[in-house]
């Protein structure tokens, strides 16, 4: 068997209060659909906590319009750590997530009403394609794009995310991982110089080599309908040397803590990471339970060292109050999930 990648499954996120963050996200990018929400120690990653066992509470949160999900990451044990510097575009890591929209224009009047303080103009990427930035109560930046594919029809005038915009030290290097392992083969563009939409960003006004990735084959697997295709953009600062946006702090700390794609076939992709240069830093080996989910989840670490999660899941809750769960480890290898059953996740739908 070899591997499969369905999607971005989630983007990690953690906050100081999981409560406040995802009300938030729930009016600002409409999740507000919980798959899990779990409370407990995170033994596994003392490798990126100090090497201390510390707790933590979590809630995966979806838009069922489509797109990735939110993990909201709290620490419980110890108090989260923000940069001790002032981060910029270009800085190594995690930057932007990309949130899709039907409407660039609708959404940005959705968020001049919401959020007027916290807003760029709407602007063309190198592709000519409008997009806005938008930072939330804690300073993440998040980058409103138009969506290539939904899942459901909402109210909400985004969906889910779409991919990330990533620090890199070396966009070449970086593609050994991005292109030739998670399969972002299309280059969208590849451009160099200074950039008018970066201009409201921390450190936008630099030069800079931006690369934008897709797929061209279609992600297959249970969940790729509902997590839809992604893009990622690859950002080099060229005239400063960044700095690593979580130098000096824990994974779980405050930020974008990881990038995590839904697999099947783990034993496969672990295999070829290790023969890419990017074995496995983490590995729970076995089913891991997460209160109401389980699967087994691994990490690798890019170039720069930013991390990324893979998870092969194993059982997800549907209807919770009834105690409807599916089993993906009984699935063929490949077979999407009925739309009708990933749209009854609606039915533990959160209100704000």
């Amino acid at each position: 068997m070899t591997y499969l990648i369905s999607g971005i499954q989630q983007i990690g996120i953690g906050v100081p209060d999981v409560e406040a963050a995802w009300a938030f996200y729930r009016t600002a990018f409409g999740m507000d659909v919980p798959v899990f929400q779990d409370a407990a120690e995170a033994p596994l990653m003392t490798p990126y906590t100090g090497g201390t066992v510390h707790r933590r509470t979590a809630t995966l949160a979806l838009n069922l319009q489509g797109g990735s999900g939110f993990e909201i990451w709290q620490f419980t044990s110890r108090t989260p750590q923000g940069p001790a510097f002032d981060v910029q575009l270009g800085d190594l890591g995690l930057f932007a997530a990309r949130i899709k929209t039907r409407d660039v224009a609708q959404a940005h009047r959705f968020f001049e009403k919401a959020r007027p303080e916290a807003l760029s103009p709407i602007a063309p990427n190198p592709a000519g394609t409008q997009h806005f930035f938008l930072t939330d109560p804690l300073g993440l930046t998040f980058d409103v794009v138009p969506g290539e594919a939904w899942f459901g029809n909402g109210r909400h005038p985004t969906g889910g995310p779409c991919g990330m915009l990533i620090g890199v030290s070396d966009v070449d290097r970086a593609r050994t991982l991005y292109t030739d392992l998670l399969g972002y083969d299309e280059v969208v563009y590849d451009e160099t110089g200074t950039f008018a939409d970066f201009a409201s960003l921390p450190g936008g006004h630099g030069r800079f080599r931006r690369v934008l990735l897709a797929h061209r084959a279609p992600r297959r697997g249970p969940f790729a309908r509902l997590l839809g295709p992604s893009r990622l953009e690859l950002v080099q600062a060229l005239d400063r040397t960044p700095r690593t946006i979580f130098d000096g702090r824990f994974w779980g700390d405050l930020g974008f803590i990881h990038l995590c794609f839904d697999v099947q076939g783990m034993d496969a992709l672990k295999q070829a990471c290790e023969a890419a240069g990017f074995p496995f830093t983490v590995d729970s080996a076995d089913s891991f339970d997460m209160g109401e989910a389980a699967g087994r989840f691994s990490y690798i670490e890019d170039p720069d060292g930013t991390l990324i999660e893979f998870v092969e899941t194993h059982r997800m809750p549907v209807l919770k109050k009834l105690g409807w769960y599916l089993d993906l480890r009984k699935r063929p290898h490949g077979r999407p999930l009925p739309d009708w059953m990933l749209k009854a996740l609606a039915l533990n739908r959160v209100r704000s």
